[in-house]
């Protein structure tokens, strides 16, 4: 379908999608060296509030990959890219 044929309704419906889920990227990202950083000073306990956002995070960002399949299909490299550089 040709961007010209979207109403403007759902081309601004999209844009904030977009935005969430970077976002969301970014504050897993936050959230991802705190915990680490907690971790490395033996303090997993306090780490834990952090770990549930985390998880809801995920579970959003997966149900947001589930509806759509070319987001599906194109974010399994990523995903796996990912979990290499993150264990690295």
């Amino acid at each position: 379908m040709l961007v010209a044929f979207i109403p403007d309704w759902l081309r601004e419906k999209k844009k904030k999608k977009k935005k969430m889920i970077q976002w969301v990227l970014e504050e897993n990202d936050q959230l991802i060296c705190c915990i680490v950083e907690y971790q490395n000073k033996g303090q997993a306990n306090e780490c834990t509030q952090y770990q549930h956002v985390l998880h809801r995070n995920f579970i959003y960002l997966a149900t947001i990959t589930d509806a759509s399949p070319t987001i599906a299909s194109k974010s399994n490299g990523i995903i796996f890219q990912l979990a290499v550089v993150r264990s690295h």
